[in-house]
């Protein structure tokens, strides 16, 4: 049974009609997941209610003078965070229910009500920094998920596979040792952070593991930095939770960006992912980018149909692409991160 956390009505953030992350996006989500239950997601789904964060909830990742700053520029009809980033007079409204539709999805997987969350919001929050929203992000919805599990005690792995770096979720657990934190990005590409030698802070050394891979990249190559990299490194952490940043605007037919993953790139990485999780109930995906109506669509339910073995696998997996360097290159800076931090 997939917990499913959706907004029923987003368009109160109400991006101009030019711009790409719009509210077509979770119709087309809502598609994707249709797609992957045969048709019908009633017999396969769960609804999960958002509900909206409270100002302490957000205060877990963000500081009070952002989000007041933020509302503040809502309440007197919106304007412009960045040229990328603009809001509306509904949008901080909106902000809030995207993060409690987070935080209730993790609520029902702690209740025992199905195996995985998905979460699919907007907007979306890997780019939102501490005290700044950047790259169509306002608060950052899966940090505060996660935060407000570390709060308990639990360890997270965050894998980001938007095509995007996550540097607002990096920064936030830059160094924080109960948080591994995994991005596989174009580079060089927005936001210009995410270089293979950024691995953690003092507290936290090897606890942020960057992938970036060349323009091209293909599915197989993801696959390998999985196996190769990350998975070690997912042993050693021990996570008790797994948060999945599950952008899709990786696809070949995405226009934001050059990589060339297909629909059934993104089941095996799900599947990968889902390997991590210590126990069913322990794994939640949360909508980042994705900007290809269609390709979103296919690629959401390659995704759920892998996690759930229904079959659905609209496009076959890619090879054949760049990016082996990346990989070599991301193994022996981990060796060395890991055998400086032994030494002291």
């Amino acid at each position: 049974m997939l917990l499913y956390a959706t907004l029923e009505n987003d368009d109160h953030h109400d991006n101009p009609d030019w711009h790409p992350e719009r509210a077509a996006r979770l119709r087309a989500v809502d598609l994707g997941v249709s797609d992957a239950f045969g048709g019908s997601a009633q017999g396969g789904v769960r609804a999960v209610h958002p509900r909206l964060a409270t100002s302490a909830e957000l205060a877990l990742v963000h500081p009070p003078s952002y989000i007041d700053s933020l509302e503040a520029l809502c309440a007197a009809g919106g304007g412009e965070l960045d040229p990328d980033t603009p809001v509306s007079a509904g949008s901080a409204a909106t902000a809030r229910l995207a993060v409690g539709a987070g935080l209730a999805a993790i609520e029902a997987l702690q209740n025992g009500e199905g195996p995985v969350g998905f979460v699919a919001v907007r907007p979306p929050g890997h780019h939102a920094r501490r005290a700044r929203g950047m790259g169509f992000c306002l608060f950052n919805n899966v940090a505060i998920a996660a935060a407000s599990l570390t709060a308990r005690g639990e360890r997270v792995l965050i894998v980001d596979w938007d095509v995007h770096h996550g540097n607002g979720t990096q920064e936030i657990f830059w160094d924080d040792p109960q948080v591994l934190y995994v991005s596989t990005h174009q580079a060089p590409f927005y936001p210009g952070t995410g270089d293979v030698f950024e691995t953690g802070g003092e507290q936290a050394p090897g606890l942020t593991i960057n992938l970036p891979f060349p323009e091209g990249t293909t599915g197989d190559i993801l696959l390998r930095a999985f196996d190769e990299v990350v998975a070690p490194a997912v042993d050693d952490f021990a996570p008790t939770w797994v948060l999945v940043s599950a952008g899709f605007d990786a696809h070949r037919d995405d226009p934001m960006a050059g990589l060339q993953l297909a629909a059934g790139d993104f089941a095996d990485l799900a599947l990968r992912v889902s390997h991590f999780a210590p126990r069913p109930g322990r794994l939640a995906l949360f909508l980042e980018g994705g900007y290809d109506l269609e390709a979103l669509r296919a690629s959401v339910a390659a995704t759920l149909g892998a996690l759930f073995d229904t079959g659905v696998r609209p496009e076959p997996s890619t090879a054949g692409g760049p990016g082996a360097s990346t990989i070599s290159i991301a193994k022996q800076v981990r060796d060395r991160v890991i055998e400086r931090a032994q030494s002291m």
